[in-house]
């Protein structure tokens, strides 16, 4: 691996070379910036209740605020990637920090009456904007500011750090909507200026590369990963028999073929596709892949079950989460050291094996119910991704050509964000037919004709898989008598659709496990410059 100076293009840091700060100081900082985009991720689902009365949204529009944002991060991740190795990794933070926090304020101050929806739609999307620039830009300042014999740790505490400020979205919804759901946008202020003030009291040397930014490249890519994400998100609502769903999968895919086929032709390319000829950068890929089908979906699919059949409030729902990122934290600690010393196979190996069981084994408890007693599995299944996700994504880093830290970390983060929306979309059908098909017998086994309890069932269907209400909705007449008789067993019924979702988890971990024994083993060590 080049040192980040050297190679093509590579300009000279910013600034007078003697200036440098503690490495602990900029990790500080960036986790201040990330941390914005990784809780936004889940909070303003907690607020979707309130936001649709307030301004009274239509259900398709709410899914279309929260949807926008993941839309945005899924396009323009490896553009802020790119951008992050030609104008400097320091001047992308601060640049994707101020468009993130700009677009909350005005998230936050979005005035009532028609406009409504479409202005929160569009800064919902800038704000997905402004964390595609951050993130990957952040991640690249701590993989520069790190030695590579130290980078496994820092990135371990990076990952460990802003996973769990995930978990805590939900919990922090709840409690800054009981003031004003417009709370969960503006407390992404005082976070941003901490993190501004942070970045430029670290004195973090920015390194540019002297070339041209591939703007066809750009447009392919994120036509190609919006389209198809797009597919994806919209097939809850518009069903997969629907020719708009596979409109867009399959002309999406057609566009990601098309800007591969493009990028080995330019010089310059956006994604240097060079870097999967590398076979431990493409495992790493591999399960960053199989393991993020999980990881993301998991945020939305146990809160519903926390909230559906353990009959939890939601703040009770984000606690529940809170036993799987505490074996997150510990792993992902570990995980680091492993790849330090050993490098990333033995971690990908254990991470994956621990994932597979861990979420099998939770998958078997949620039909008893109990909240307290499956937190073993929980964290279980959280030390297996804990285990996996920093050193696949750092042994990935570390691979980049001509320490292309921020091109590499666009490709993994893009890796990621199109294995959630597939694994949201997939699962999502899974726990909407199994429920539908589950909740229409017990109402038959109480005497409803099929029609009417089909009719129902989709009812509950939607109430709980929606993303908005998690209340069972009431039915009319001998319907709505059936339905009361057996909330018990419709709650039932739910958590025995979960069980389907979170072997499917479990799988897609095993599937992972055996892609991390391709790996070729072995650490990545500095070459001199």
């Amino acid at each position: 691996m080049s040192d980040p100076s050297s190679g093509p293009g590579a300009a000279a840091p910013d600034g007078p070379a003697a200036v440098r700060r503690p490495p602990a100081l900029a990790l500080a900082a960036m986790l201040f910036a990330v941390s914005m985009t990784f809780i936004d991720q889940t909070i303003v689902a907690i607020a979707a209740p309130d936001i649709v009365h307030e301004l009274g949204l239509s259900s398709s529009g709410m899914q279309w605020v929260v949807n926008a944002y993941l839309l945005a991060l899924a396009a323009f991740f490896a553009l802020g990637g790119r951008l992050a190795d030609l104008i400097g990794p320091r001047r992308v933070v601060v640049a994707g920090t101020l468009v993130f926090v700009i677009s909350s304020v005005l998230c936050g101050c979005v005035p009532a009456g028609d406009f409504a929806q479409t202005w929160l739609i569009v800064f919902r999307a800038t704000q997905g904007l402004g964390a595609a620039l951050l993130f990957p830009a952040a991640l690249a300042v701590v993989v520069a500011v790190f030695p590579v014999e130290r980078r496994g740790r820092a990135l371990a505490l990076f990952f460990g750090l802003s996973g769990a400020l995930t978990a805590l979205g939900p919990l922090l919804g709840g409690w800054l909507t009981a003031w004003t759901w417009r709370a969960v946008f503006w407390v992404n202020v005082p976070v941003a200026i901490a993190a501004l003030v942070l970045t430029a009291l670290a004195h973090i040397a920015d390194r540019r590369r002297a070339e041209p930014l591939d703007v066809r490249g750009a447009a392919l890519i994120a036509v190609g990963m919006g389209l198809s994400v797009l597919g994806f998100q919209q097939a809850f609502s518009w069903g997969w028999d629907n020719a708009a769903t596979w409109a867009c999968l399959g002309g999406g895919l057609a566009v990601l073929v098309l800007f591969v086929r493009y990028e080995r032709r330019v010089p310059r390319p956006l994604v240097d596709t060079r870097v999967f000829a590398d076979r431990a950068f493409t495992v790493d890929a591999l399960v960053l892949f199989f393991a993020m089908l999980a990881f993301v979906p998991l945020f939305f699919f146990a809160s519903v079950y926390a909230q559906v059949s353990l009959s939890a409030s939601p703040n009770q729902a984000a606690l529940f989460l809170l036993y799987f990122f505490a074996g997150f934290a510990l792993a992902s600690q570990w995980g680091g050291r492993i790849l330090d010393k050993r490098g990333a196979r033995p971690a990908l190996k254990l991470g994956t094996a621990l994932g597979a069981v861990g979420f099998a084994l939770w998958a078997g408890e949620m039909t008893d119910l109990s909240m307290h007693d499956q937190w073993p599995y929980a964290a279980l299944a959280g030390a297996g991704i804990g285990f996996v996700l920093a050193p696949a994504s750092t042994d990935a880093v570390n691979r980049a050509i001509g320490a292309s830290y921020g091109e590499v970390t666009g490709i993994t983060q893009t890796v990621r964000n199109y294995a959630a929306s597939v694994g949201l979309a997939v699962f999502g059908t899974v726990l909407t037919h199994v429920t539908t098909d589950k909740v229409v017998t017990t109402l038959r086994a109480r005497g409803l004709p099929q029609d009417e309890a089909r009719d129902v069932a989709r009812q509950v269907t939607e109430a709980v898989t929606g993303g908005g209400d998690t209340r069972v909705p009431e039915a009319e007449g001998a319907a709505s008598a059936a339905l009361r008789e057996t909330m018990a067993a419709v709650r039932m019924d739910f958590a025995e659709a979960n069980q389907w979702v979170f072997y499917g988890m479990a799988i897609a971990l095993g599937i992972a496990f055996l892609c991390a024994l391709r790996h070729p083993g072995g650490r990545v060590t500095p070459t001199a410059p």
